[in-house]
């Protein structure tokens, strides 16, 4: 009996679905490439419930016949290649027909439709890869696409979507690269009701400027380089507009987004000894070569190209990036042009008629040694009195000592920690859950190492305490709690604080922001992608950086979950405000930190589960000194 045999197209569509949509961002990114490969010069994306509920793009483009409408959702069905050699003549973002099959397999899709030369459209809907209607009606000239209800046949991809900000972040992100790299086409985008981007047409630098802000746009540097390989064109930032993480980074060639990890290494390497290692800077590449020397067939998301002549374009984009930073200056050079440059006269000592030498007085009968050694004479050290002296000194300093010791601990125990928080009585031992009975019973000194570690004498040998770690644990627990209990406390500023972020990190921030109010940032959104910061939790210097260390974080770490944002906020906020490795702390500092330390949960790791102390055992002390 024969057991082979072909798939329904309806299962066919769902395992391509499986590849070409991924997410609500996935959609977005086919709809709006085809709008661009039909000539649109205005696409308008508009989103509901970050693509769950609906998602609808519309253009202006050439538009479809009835039969072309049909046609479009059939498997391998395209109107960019004809033959196998189309391949290599690419001009188009899409050729392999798979795109809209594949999105109506997994969705409800509505189709309207005209082409300018026809006076009525056609509006086609789809449920599961199965056609429901077919009419005509009137619209304009250009596509209407309406996907409603993603995944609604596959309920466990759609219940593996991450939470709506996420979404919403990457459809932003599909769209950012799509608008970049087509700065011709007016872009709109919406999100339940609400203009999130407006990109008007024009060129490519007011395209950046208009989705990342004047301030990126003040920090790029032109690159532009022709060869008979490639030809690249775009921006680099300045070296001082790197930054540990979240830059905007894009390459681009023949028109296509791509992720090319040596490409990227080339720019980065033109940065190299003028940026600290691993600070990223912003660019904007793009390339444009002979179709015939790339292969963009190798995934259906097409962002992994091969280049035939890779070493050759990397070397050429290396000293394009290298020539763009020193003809503007941004890499320090020996200058020897001294064309244009003032004629200073050089020193003749012939023209010096008028000039005296200056001449020494002295007396050269003078003897130090003659006639008045006994008034010269220094008298003779007291060495006795000099020992009583320094005897006294000595008891003072102890007596001043003990008196200091007596008023921090008084500090300590009624007063304020190292932010100037309310803290409860050190207890003289720690817990002794953590440790063997006994074996944590401290001395009441502390003594800091190189300003990093904090050494305390205990019963069973000698811990180790690094001071920055336990800070963290211990600002984590606190900021934690006042989350969960709504009672974090804000300290105004003296003059309110400007948050610029590009649009997919505002949209990031508005769907937490009750999350950050909570630890104690107040924060009011200006519209469009601005913020204004009125207060911050105390201690934090630079709420601006802290914000953007916090978007930047849930963006990267993608928390699902309210318990899992907590902890990533509170992570960022205590690392932000905890000391610094090299601070050097007093006595009362130290046996602050040490008893706030003893009071966390877990005291031996911090929140990302490196350890925070150690102890060196008396054994492996006495060992060490042991002659052999």
């Amino acid at each position: 009996m024969d057991i082979i045999h072909l798939l329904p197209d309806s299962v066919a569509n769902q395992i391509a679905a499986g590849e070409v949509v991924q997410r609500p961002a996935s959609v977005i990114k086919e709809l709006m490439e085809n709008a661009v490969d039909a000539g649109a010069s205005t696409v308008d994306v508009l989103v509901q419930d970050a693509g769950r509920t609906s998602i609808q793009v519309i253009d202006d483009g050439k538009g479809m016949t009835e039969t072309d409408a049909r046609m479009a959702f059939e498997r391998h069905a395209t109107s960019k290649i004809a033959k196998a050699e189309d391949l290599f003549t690419l001009q188009t973002m899409g050729f392999r027909g798979e795109a809209l099959p594949s999105i109506a397999a997994v969705s409800q899709v509505k189709l309207v439709t005209r082409t300018a030369e026809q006076e009525l459209g056609v509006q086609l809907c789809l449920e599961g890869s199965r056609v429901v209607s077919q009419e005509v009606c009137t619209c304009p000239a250009g596509a209407n696409f309406e996907v409603s209800n993603l995944f609604f046949n596959v309920p466990a991809r759609r219940k593996f979507l991450k939470s709506n900000q996420t979404e919403l972040n990457n459809i932003i992100q599909e769209f950012e690269r799509i608008a970049l790299v087509n700065p011709s086409v007016a872009f709109t985008l919406s999100s339940n009701g609400s203009q999130l981007m407006q990109l008007p047409a024009g060129g490519s630098l007011q395209r950046i400027v208009g989705i990342f802000g004047k301030k990126l746009g003040e920090q790029l540097l032109p690159v532009q380089v022709e060869t008979s390989l490639v030809r690249i064109s775009g921006f680099v930032g300045k070296p001082e507009s790197a930054r540990k993480k979240g830059a905007s980074q894009y390459l681009f060639v023949n028109g296509r987004f791509m992720r090319h990890p040596r490409f990227h290494y080339a720019v980065m390497e033109a940065f190299s000894h003028l940026i600290p290692e691993g600070d990223q800077v912003p660019y904007f590449i793009s390339f444009q070569v002979d179709p015939a020397n790339i292969d963009v067939n190798i995934h259906p998301t097409k962002t992994e190209i091969k280049f035939e002549n890779e070493q050759e374009i990397w070397s050429i984009t290396l000293a394009a990036v290298r020539d763009a930073l020193g003809k503007f200056n941004a890499v320090p050079t020996i200058d020897f042009d001294v064309e244009g440059r003032p004629d200073i006269p050089t020193f003749e000592a012939s023209k010096l008629t008028d000039v005296k030498v200056p001449r020494v007085q002295y007396n050269p009968s003078y003897n130090p040694f003659s006639g008045h050694s006994e008034t010269t004479r220094k008298p003779a050290r007291q060495w006795e009195k000099l020992f009583e002296e320094a005897g006294s000194k000595g008891q003072r300093s102890m007596e001043q000592g003990a008196r200091s010791m007596e008023h921090g601990a008084r500090e300590y125990n009624g007063e304020s920690d190292l932010l100037g928080n309310p803290l409860a009585p050190c207890p003289s031992t720690l817990p002794p859950s953590l440790f063997p009975e006994g074996a944590l019973e401290m001395s009441s000194q502390h003594f800091q190492y190189k300003g990093q570690y904090i050494l305390i004498a205990v019963q069973s040998g000698l811990m180790m305490v690094d001071q920055r770690r336990a800070h963290i644990r211990i600002l984590y627990e606190r900021y934690m709690r006042q989350m969960q209990e709504h009672n974090a406390p804000t300290q105004g500023l003296l003059f309110p604080e400007l948050l610029e972020l590009p649009p997919s990190d505002a949209a990031l921030l508005t769907g937490i922001l009750d999350d950050v109010r909570a630890l104690g940032f107040d924060i009011t959104p200006l519209g469009g992608s601005s913020f204004s910061i009125v207060g911050a939790p105390t201690g934090q210097n630079n709420p601006v950086a802290v914000v953007q260390q916090m978007v930047e974080t849930v963006k990267q770490q993608d928390a699902v979950g309210s318990e899992a944002l907590h902890h990533q906020l509170a992570l960022v906020l205590a690392r932000a405000g905890a000391i610094e490795v090299g601070e050097a702390l007093t006595p009362v500092q130290m046996e602050t930190l040490i008893g706030d330390l003893f009071q966390c949960s877990n005291p031996k790791l911090s929140p990302s589960g490196k350890t925070i102390l150690t102890i060196l055992q008396q054994e492996q002390i006495e060992k060490m000194f042991r002659t052999p």
